[in-house]
């Protein structure tokens, strides 16, 4: 039972970063030789594709899955009538400016994510009152960051889909999100980790 409930976050990240990935490579590489139209139409089946191969493998499909890959239908169908390539394009900013709006919003809210994630796994009960304080603040603080940066990066997304090249639109959607995302997530730990040592002395 408890490796099933440490199998879904691990589940619910992969989806998150990898999840509408091969629909968006083989959209720009499809687009580049065939067209726009082939490349949606060969971008929004493997869409379908990825759903059924994760309920298939997986027996369910996460939420993200039908969000992200609902996001690669509908704004591909736009742009199969528009006959442009924009609206599929605009699909990775789309998620990522919800992700922003969640997470800051769960701040807001007084339900950081972060705080609600490591709760659910008592990652706290090891921790007295004070040591307990201190990471439910730090994983706030945190969680409200991590908002903004998805709110950046919609942004830079956006850009891309409006002025880059599909290639170059497909590598920051593919290697540059995952990339740009551990790379701060490490920084946040060795922050918190100095932190919770300055604590400890």
């Amino acid at each position: 039972m408890s490796h099933e409930g440490n199998s879904q976050p691990r589940s619910q990240l992969r989806s998150l970063f990898f999840g509408g990935l091969l629909p968006v490579i083989a959209y720009s590489l499809v687009e580049e030789y065939y067209g726009v139209k082939w490349g949606l139409v060969t971008g929004m089946v493997l869409g379908v594709g990825e759903i059924v191969y994760e309920k298939i493998t997986t027996k369910k499909v996460e939420a993200i899955t039908w969000i992200g890959n609902g996001l690669i239908l509908g704004m591909g169908t736009i742009s199969l009538f528009t006959g442009e390539g924009i609206w599929f394009k605009l699909q990775p900013a789309i998620i990522e400016l919800g992700m922003a709006g969640f997470l800051m919003g769960s701040v807001l809210m007084k339900k950081p994510l972060l705080v609600l994630m490591a709760e659910k796994q008592k990652m706290f009960d090891r921790y007295t009152d004070e040591g307990r304080k201190f990471f439910e603040g730090a994983f706030s603080g945190m969680t409200f960051r991590i908002g903004i940066f998805f709110l950046l990066h919609a942004a830079l997304a956006t850009w891309a889909a409006l002025f880059w090249s599909t290639r170059a639109w497909a590598i920051l959607k593919g290697v540059g999100f995952t990339v740009s995302v551990f790379a701060y997530m490490m920084a946040e730990v060795i922050l918190l980790r100095r932190r919770a040592a300055k604590l400890r002395s």
